[in-house]
């Protein structure tokens, strides 16, 4: 059985015709000719030695001969589209066979280009006469129909139809559609029946086609049609995506994780900007991987983009996580697609690297890894049974209950909803947060179950912990570091949620990392105060001693008569809030080193904040120099020219005045057809856009294999969970693709009735 999703692109890699079953050449051979022959114009050919000379494939050969002409990045080889589909005799003129199986490779002499089209009954030209006359076929969908009676087309379609409408809520839903038992007898046949049947009871032109009112042998309901239907889906949403990016550049976000089924599976989302001047990151594929190697992830990555036409040569930009495979500085998957494409310049997660700056802080400062232990402690003794988290429950309702009464929290759609202590996880982003959010809010609440645990547990290890565990929690220090890293979190959160949108740009997110270091400062120079007022409000509200600052400290264990003189304000004061926001800064210093980088820098000036004052044009010059397949010599001279002209006339619009970031400029620049008025200035912005700021959306698309790929859906194969999950992750252009469309691509398959 041949499947759309077996064609390949390049030519080079595709098996023979007579490789395939005689019975479904035919429509191999249509396929081939509908996709039309692959010629990745924007690859960069590289030379071949002819004696002294070095000669290469030159992209204007696909202008001269558009029909068949097709070249192999595999091999860096020409092929001809005809001759495969239709493979010529050896002894044929032409130079059919060079065509077909080793390629063609002697750029010096372009004329055979031409000999091997020949004259009007040539090997070349007799193939080209069978790919038009079988096109011609009654195989394509509407040709098929005009041949039946209008009866008979009117209820094909209605049938189609339903089932197409059908499987498109299911893939919306991300819902499975087979049943355990799907028989007319079973009182559940599985969502696609259930739901085909529902929408012909609501409806009586699809009632009397569907289901039993259908013709035994023309269902449209059987699991392969639901597989040719579902992979028309994915195949329509796959080729949008190709053809929004074009022939444009775009950058590459990949990330990997195990399924259920404990099968290493590697995402792709691809980063470009649009037409309009938006930034999009759609996800292309998911695809496993028999091992994590970087060098295994190359070689899918490029199976996968020859699939699609693309080349890596296009890209200019690479987003993953601090991974070995995938960062490491000489074999890792960065460096492999670096020594093939220079410009795909590499950027760290920055949404993972501020996790690590997190990680970090709770590791390295005694304080703050004594808080969340306690407090993972504190999740595990209270959530450690059923009967326990009811009682918590119970408890936070009755707070929550007499805090409405008395006026002390306000009630409202989405306020006040139930809430559980959360556990934190350090490769989970704003696990941190969250839990001491929650625990802040449950203290009461928690302080009961443990009292209750410590009265009546099980065993007495048990009543034991939680007897030490009342001791720590409620004393002043902790108290302290509990407000304390919930300040400092909830200023890293404001920017881990800033990192995670789809649309963020790197000037941007450079800039919200200065701000958050600014933060942090303030916080040191001024924030002891209105911190120490907060710890002590909390004490109050808890029942817990208020400790003079002005006394001797004294650690818990320790002796009075062995207290080294220092006092409360110094220990906290110093070596606790100083301690552990100079620690936060310093890690977010080390870990974000790459906006000190030339690069960055220079792209820095295209911000379009304050009327443009961080303007240079030297340092933009310069940032075309990093992409000198993009700027020829002669092309940075228009540039410069460029440049000077572009600022005065940005800097004199009132449209652009209030313009914030190089994101809302990029769309501002379209609008204001300003794009083809400064074609260079406007390619560096696209560029400066392209460059990957976290993998958000790449972690997204794992946790909607989570939903596509359960532990009663485990048996789910590769192909059917990748179609799943671009239909359902990208599910917006699914909603703006038509019926026909889907109809035209699931008649083309295969031979249909």
């Amino acid at each position: 059985e041949f499947d759309l999703e077996d064609i390949i692109s390049d030519p080079g890699l595709r098996p023979k015709i007579s490789h395939y079953d005689v019975n479904i050449r035919d429509q191999i051979r249509r396929t081939y000719w509908l996709k039309g022959p692959c010629q990745p114009r924007n690859h960069t050919f590289p030379f071949r030695e002819f004696g002294k000379e070095s000669r290469r494939f030159v992209e204007s050969w696909f202008n001269l001969h558009d029909t068949w002409l097709e070249y192999s990045i595999a091999k860096d080889a020409a092929f001809c589209l005809c001759c495969y589909i239709f493979k010529p005799d050896h002894g044929d003129q032409g130079g059919g066979d060079a065509f077909v199986t080793e390629g063609f490779t002697n750029w010096r002499k372009r004329e055979r280009l031409q000999v091997h089209v020949g004259a009007h009954d040539s090997a070349h030209n007799i193939a080209l006469g069978k790919c038009l006359a079988l096109m011609n076929e009654k195989s394509h969908f509407a040709v098929a129909l005009s041949k039946q009676t209008n009866e008979a087309q009117i209820e094909y379609r209605t049938r189609l139809t339903a089932s197409i409408d059908v499987i498109r809520l299911l893939l919306r839903q991300g819902l499975p559609f087979r049943g355990h038992d799907e028989s007319e007898k079973s009182k559940n046949q599985g969502n696609f029946l259930e739901f085909l049947e529902f929408l012909s009871d609501h409806n009586e032109s699809i009632q009397k086609v569907v289901l039993t009112n259908a013709p035994e042998n023309l269902k449209l309901t059987s699991p392969q049609i639901q597989k040719d239907i579902f992979s028309a889906i994915a195949s329509e949403i796959r080729e949008t995506i190709i053809s929004e990016i074009g022939d444009g550049l775009f950058s590459i976000l990949i990330d990997e994780s195990r399924d259920v089924s404990v099968k290493e599976q590697m995402a792709i989302v691809l980063r470009y900007v649009d037409d309009k001047g938006c930034v999009i990151e759609r996800f292309l594929a998911i695809v496993h991987v028999l091992d994590t190697t970087a060098s295994s992830l190359k070689t899918a990555i490029d199976m996968l983009f020859s699939t699609h036409g693309l080349s890596i040569s296009r890209i200019r930009g690479q987003g993953y996580d601090g991974a070995s495979n995938m960062q490491g500085e000489f074999n890792g998957l960065k460096s492999l697609i670096i020594k093939e494409n220079k410009a795909a310049f590499y950027v760290h997660c920055f949404a993972h690297q501020l996790q690590l700056t997190l990680v970090a802080v709770a590791k390295n400062d005694v304080q703050v890894a004594l808080l969340f232990n306690l407090v993972a402690s504190l999740s595990n003794i209270v959530g450690a049974s059923c009967k326990r988290r009811d009682i918590l429950r119970e408890k936070e309702a009755a707070r929550l209950t007499k805090a409405l009464g008395s006026g002390e929290v306000t009630s409202g759609q989405g306020l006040n909803q139930e809430t559980s202590l959360k556990r934190v996880g350090e490769t989970r982003w704003g696990s941190h947060y969250g839990a001491l959010m929650n625990l802040i809010l449950m203290f009461s609440s928690v302080i009961d179950v443990l009292e209750i645990v410590r009265t009546d547990g099980s065993s007495l290890e048990q009543r034991a912990e939680a007897s030490a565990i009342l001791t720590f929690v409620q004393t002043f220090e902790f108290a302290f570091n509990l407000n304390l890293m919930k300040t400092i979190l909830g200023m890293t959160n404001d920017l881990s949620q800033a990192l995670q949108k789809k649309d963020q740009n790197i000037i941007n997110a450079m800039h919200l990392v200065r701000v958050s270091k600014q933060q942090l400062q303030m916080l040191r120079d001024g924030g002891w105060e209105d911190l120490l007022k907060e710890v002590s409000s909390f004490c109050e509200k808890n029942n817990i001693e208020i400790l003079n600052m002005d006394e001797k400290f004294v650690a818990p264990g320790r002796s009075r008569r062995n207290v080294e003189e220092t006092t409360n304000l110094h220990h906290f004061r110093v070596e606790v809030f100083y301690s552990v926001i100079d620690l936060q800064i310093r890690e977010l210093n080390d870990r974000f080193n790459e906006v000190n980088t030339e690069l960055l820098i220079c792209m820095a000036c295209l911000d379009p904040s304050n009327a443009f004052s961080a303007f240079d044009k030297q340092k933009l010059i310069r940032l075309a120099k990093f992409y000198p397949s993009n700027f020829s010599p002669v092309e940075l001279m228009v540039l410069e020219s460029q440049l000077g002209t572009y600022i005065l006339d940005v800097r004199s619009r009132a449209e652009l005045s209030n313009v914030m970031g190089i994101g809302e400029l990029a769309i501002k620049l379209v609008k204001l057809k300003m794009d083809d008025t400064y074609p260079l200035v406007y390619l560096l912005v696209k560029l400066a856009l392209l460059l990957p700021v976290a993998t958000a959306t790449v972690e997204r698309a794992f946790s909607s294999m989570k939903i596509m790929k359960t532990r009663l859906r485990n048996r789910m194969g590769d192909e059917w969970m990748n179609d799943s999950l671009v239909a359902y992750i990208e599910r917006g252009i699914l909603k703006t693709i038509d019926n026909d469309t889907i109809m035209n691509r699931f008649q083309n398959m295969k031979t249909r009735r």
